[in-house]
């Protein structure tokens, strides 16, 4: 049986094998998060389960400012047009990080007693954050340039082990300090210094220079008109929780908080999903090979679709389980959220198009102006109507980015002479109004368990029948590549 699930394995498409993959140590990370959750939060009062909270969220805004976010938007383009070049480009981009993180540090340590008070952390451990912040770019990018080259096996394995270790550390620390809100984010951050560390200084040794003026000039003129659409996307996940806090009081931002986590839960499907695909998506691209992206494209929307749906039409059981009834309010506020995720999904999809010819304008004015109506539906209707219409709000935001991206898409295949822009709209767009129908279906039947399980079970017996037949024209299509037809 082993045997012969091997020879099946390796008769699947590079590309194939590297995506599911990142998917299973995506789900396996996951899995390690959840289990760590719930022992760091019976270790911890909740004061000291915030403090970490608070890490994240800082970490998160100041990243955008040290880095740029420079192993995004200009990294995935610079791979390709940078071929030869990649571990030169990569010790250039620490080049730019280490100048930026020299700069953040002489605004920050003069009036560190100012800073403080609003980061709500101490001096040592924005300073530690720094340093963490190099390290975990230093691996974003080594592991790009992996995934590039479709060698995957190291980077799974460097991700396992640190996600295995950090917590670890966390709980030696925090079991053998006072201070064990502090002790959780300092555990878990030395790991990522060590090991990030290691990959920065083996990056450098590959690329041997932290200064390449053409290099610096691409990547800033790429990322930095893009600030805005990173910050943007701050705002769009925190915003929901900020006003409903503001208007309707913590406890219903605390429902809508888990109810959020749970919709958004396979987001790190999707990232690792789209972290392999863009360098297949890319080469086809560059080829002008791209019709062959209409059935890869559509089939991990319809892969999205499955899982989002399970999510949906189960978030009543795993709310309870996860949260308890006093969560059970939450159900109503999963489906417009997680039918956000699919419509996000396809507007990476289209994002990606527009990466590969370096366009970033419509970009930023359509995330600016999606944040910006997410904001001021939930000011009008959470106040008047109820904190469950921010499901709604953030739905509709989703729905404005994705149409902006599409017709950027659009607008920029005809620029570029691209008749066969390599996605089947009709066929998206079918999906997404199945989608839809069955998610809120899922939510009629919320409080029918028995009519949902029969009609999941019945619905997964075809999808393991249609996908058996997907299975063997997914390794035709790779033989045929493997074979350079």
């Amino acid at each position: 049986m082993l045997k012969r699930l091997m020879n099946k394995w390796k008769s699947v498409p590079l590309t194939v094998k590297v995506s599911v993959s990142y998917a299973v140590c995506s789900i396996l990370q996951k899995g390690i998060s959840f289990i760590t959750l719930s022992i760091f939060a019976r270790m911890l009062t909740t004061s000291e389960y915030g403090q970490g909270t608070i890490y994240s969220s800082w970490l998160s805004i100041i990243t955008i400012f040290v880095t740029l976010n420079l192993t995004y938007g200009s990294f995935s383009t610079a791979m390709v047009k940078y071929e030869n070049r990649r571990y030169e480009y990569i010790s250039s981009i620490q080049g730019i990080c280490i100048l930026l993180m020299i700069v953040f540090s002489i605004i920050y340590l003069p009036f560190s007693e100012i800073w403080n008070r609003l980061f709500e952390l101490p001096t040592v451990i924005i300073i530690m954050m720094l340093f963490e912040i190099m390290a975990t770019t230093s691996i974003q990018l080594w592991s790009g340039k992996k995934r590039f080259e479709y060698k995957y096996k190291s980077v799974i394995a460097l991700t396992l082990i640190m996600s295995v270790l950090s917590p670890v550390l966390s709980y030696v620390f925090i079991v053998h300090s006072d201070e064990k809100g502090y002790a959780k984010i300092i555990g878990g951050s030395l790991i990522t210094i060590i090991f990030g560390t290691t990959v920065f200084v083996f990056n450098l040794c590959k690329g041997k220079k932290l200064y390449n003026r053409e290099f610096w000039i691409y990547a800033l003129k790429f990322n930095i008109p893009l600030l805005a659409y990173y910050l943007s996307q701050i705002i769009f996940n925190q915003s929901d929780r900020i006003m409903i806090s503001h208007y309707s009081g913590n406890d219903k931002a605390g429902i809508y908080s888990v109810a959020y986590s749970l919709a958004t839960v396979l987001n790190f499907v999707l990232t690792a999903i789209n972290n392999s695909y863009v360098p297949w998506f890319y080469e086809k691209l560059k080829k002008r090979e791209q019709k062959e992206n209409e059935s890869v494209s559509l089939m991990i929307s319809i892969l999205m679709a499955v899982l989002l749906i399970g999510v949906i039409w189960f978030s009543p059981e795993i709310i309870y389980v996860i949260a308890g009834k006093k969560y059970h309010e939450a159900i109503w506020i999963v489906p417009p959220v997680a039918i956000s995720i699919l419509l996000l999904f396809y507007s990476q999809l289209f994002i990606n198009f527009e990466f590969f010819f370096e366009d970033k304008k419509t970009l930023v004015k359509a995330s600016i102006g999606a944040a910006l109506v997410n904001v001021v539906l939930n000011a009008a209707l959470i106040p008047n109507v109820s904190y469950l219409a921010a499901g709604y709000t953030t739905l509709f935001s989703y729905v404005i980015f994705c149409v902006a991206n599409y017709r950027t898409m659009m607008k920029l295949a005809e620029k570029e002479n691209i008749k066969d822009y390599g996605f089947d709209i009709k066929k998206m767009m079918m999906l997404m109004i199945i989608f839809i129908v069955l998610s809120f279906a899922g939510m009629m039947l919320y409080n029918f368990f028995l009519i949902r399980f029969v009609i999941d079970a019945i619905a997964f017996v075809f999808l393991m029948i249609w996908g058996r037949k997907k299975s063997f024209s997914i390794r035709k299509l790779g033989r045929k590549e493997e074979k350079g037809e």
